[in-house]
């Protein structure tokens, strides 16, 4: 019995060795976050290169921003990559988070058919130009989802002081691509971010109309949620996750990631 239980140790200890993922592999990461990130193919570029590390899978739930913060809220994430400032440090000073690091940017555009009805082509006024599509009569496809995006938006609306009504104003529902998607297929206006249009302006017909304005930046932010508020957490793997991203070979990585040959996204993690 007793050289039985001296080889079952001798054996484990060799086989943690050989390959220590072998026998206790990492546990998966529960990742929430804005479409924008999965429809411009980025995710699947960088997450493979982390899981190659850290041994584990990430799932990844593509919503929004808003319905990101709120998996994390329910504790059903371990982590969230949003685009929303105020919501997330909201977010954080709920006590939702324990610890939150830029991770990157890129802008916001306004598109729309090449036709544009409401001759806004060139304007680098965002406010000035929702306000002319507004009084044009012109259709605006709107994510309509509480995400990142959204929120945006309707800060515009609100600075400009008007917004399409009626059959004028779409609201979707839906994530970057399909309202994408819908706005092509519409013939009307959207606002989106930079990232996710380059993926699919090919496929929309759609054109970059309203560019340049500094109210157009567009930061992301990645949070892992607080194991104090969720004792349920992948702790380790959410802290594994943020200090990744927010890493020299991380943000080179997204530095280098290319849509239509094309940098979309711009490393801002803080050395």
């Amino acid at each position: 019995m007793r050289n039985r239980v001296i080889t079952s140790c001798y054996v484990l200890v060799v086989a943690l060795l050989l390959d220590p993922g072998s026998l206790f592999a990492a546990e998966d990461i529960r990742l929430a976050t804005t479409t924008s990130t999965e429809n411009s193919g980025l995710l699947k570029y960088l997450l493979p290169k982390f899981e190659e590390s850290y041994g584990g899978k990430v799932r990844v739930v593509a919503v929004g921003t808003g319905a990101s913060l709120k998996l994390g809220e329910n504790c059903d994430a371990d982590v969230v990559l949003v685009h929303a400032r105020a919501a997330e440090d909201k977010f954080m000073e709920a006590g939702f988070g324990s610890v939150r690091k830029d991770v990157m940017y890129n802008d916001f555009i306004i598109v729309g058919p090449k036709s544009d009805p409401a001759k806004v082509r060139g304007m680098t006024d965002v406010i000035a130009a929702m306000k002319t599509i507004a009084a044009s009569g012109a259709r605006f496809v709107s994510r309509g989802d509480e995400s990142g995006t959204h929120t945006m938006e309707k800060n515009y609306w609100k600075a400009a002081g008007s917004k399409p009504e009626g059959a004028a104003y779409v609201s979707a529902g839906q994530g970057m691509g399909q309202v994408l998607t819908m706005a092509g297929e519409l013939q009307g206006y959207t606002l989106t971010d930079r990232a996710t249009f380059s993926a699919y302006a090919a496929k929309t017909g759609l054109e970059t109309l309203v560019e340049g304005d500094p109210k157009m930046f567009n930061p992301y932010g990645i949070i892992a949620v607080n194991p104090e508020k969720c004792p349920t957490v992948n702790k380790g793997g959410a802290m594994a996750l943020v200090d990744w991203i927010a890493s020299a070979k991380a943000q080179k990585a997204i530095a280098d990631f290319r849509v239509d040959g094309k940098q979309v996204f711009f490393p801002s993690a803080k050395k």
